[in-house]
């Protein structure tokens, strides 16, 4: 049997992970073959905008993009789209696909990502160009919208959907939306922004059955680290990666959002962290480990979501908070909540504050204890603060 095509360094996902891991690569100067496999058939494209712009038609698929499709040709980069890979053995330093394809490789960066949760009755998933196409689809024939899930992404599409006049009918399981993210000024904010639009918002509703033309299930992702871990990779909540983002399978990397890393914005907790500046930043630090230029994955995480003319930005992380302040006031919708550990900075949520977000960097990373009536004082500059 003929043996299967080789690369110097296979990337498994063609994700934000997935593609950034590759740029790298050939910007520290690796001169060895690459290869992206990704489970659609598409180059690779940026997520965010699927629930919101793309959703919305407001952005063309051609601007999804990452790149050009001639610049992974260009850095002799091939893609290898419709690959979905089944199975690691990790001895042969080998892959094995759904379709019956097998890839050996030298070094294998796994950045598959995370798979939809889905409800038994069915329901759209917002996750690839081909569920929101799908969802697009389906919209003139809709008056009224299900979304069940009030994270992120069910709040992102409720704003779009509504926009685009349709009935919306939110159901949250828990008793506020967000509540695993954000604290409770902010998830009070936004369910009276939605409300305030027409979005009908059920707390503490399941997913409980509502007349509707159509349903979006948005209700998290599982980690895509299935092969990883029957190949005997140490993981549980997807796959545990050491600082320099490697496996403790032999020349393996994960990254993004399977990847569970030790983090000290989280107190030293291990966690996995779904955003595109994680993916990003853990793709480099595999990428420099490779190219034997290692330098340990330290990056403050941030975040963003927009949501009608409401832009969030989160930088830090709230884990093991107990206080927090509301800097401005929500009322005129331009206000920051500072998550406190022990009197010092951990997590703002800035929402249409751009100067807070910024300079609530440095604080986090000073991590000095501030005064709390200054900290709520919106006319002091955070910067000031430090």
């Amino acid at each position: 049997m003929a043996a299967p095509p080789s690369y110097d360094v296979l990337i498994v996902g063609a994700g934000h992970g997935g593609a950034q891991a590759a740029i790298a690569l050939r910007q520290l100067g690796f001169a060895g073959s690459i290869a992206i496999a990704g489970a659609e058939p598409d180059p690779p494209y940026e997520r965010p905008p699927l629930s919101k712009d793309y959703l919305a038609g407001e952005k063309e698929y051609q601007r999804l993009l990452i790149r050009p499709p001639a610049f992974w040709a260009e850095r002799g980069v091939a893609l290898l789209p419709g690959r979905t890979v089944t199975a690691v053995d990790a001895n042969a330093h080998r892959v094995a696909c759904a379709d019956g394809s097998a890839f050996a490789y030298g070094k294998l960066i796994w950045a598959a990502g995370g798979v939809p949760r889905r409800l038994p009755g069915g329901g759209h998933v917002i996750r690839s160009r081909a569920d929101v196409d799908r969802l697009i689809a389906e919209l003139p024939g809709a008056r009224r919208v299900r979304i069940v899930g009030g994270g992120y992404i069910g709040l992102e599409a409720a704003a779009v959907l509504s926009k685009l006049g349709k009935e919306v009918v939110l159901l949250e399981a828990l008793d506020r939306v967000l509540a695993r993210v954000a604290g409770e000024p902010l998830s009070r904010f936004f369910e009276a922004e939605h409300r305030a639009r027409g979005v009908e918002i059920r707390l503490n509703a399941g997913s409980e059955a509502v007349a509707a033309d159509l349903t979006i299930v948005a209700i998290g992702i599982d980690p895509a680290a299935g092969p990883l871990l029957a190949a005997g990779a140490a993981g549980g909540n997807g796959v545990d990666v050491d600082e320099h983002c490697r496996t403790g399978l032999a020349d393996v990397y994960a990254v993004g959002d399977c990847a569970a890393h030790v983090n000290r914005f989280a107190g030293g907790a291990r966690i996995r962290l779904e955003s595109v500046q994680n993916a990003h930043d853990q793709a480099t630090t595999a990428a420099r480990d490779i190219a034997g230029r290692p330098e340990p994955y330290d990056a403050i995480p941030w975040f963003w979501s927009n949501q009608y003319d409401l832009r969030l930005q989160t930088v830090g992380l709230l884990h093991g908070h107990d206080d927090l302040v509301v800097r401005g006031d929500p009322a005129r919708r331009s206000f920051s909540i500072v998550y406190l550990r022990e009197g010092r900075v951990v997590a703002l949520d800035c929402v249409n504050a751009v100067k807070d977000y910024v300079q609530g960097r440095k604080l986090i990373l000073d991590g000095g204890v501030l005064d709390k009536a200054r900290l709520a004082d919106a006319s002091l500059p955070l910067k000031e603060l430090g």
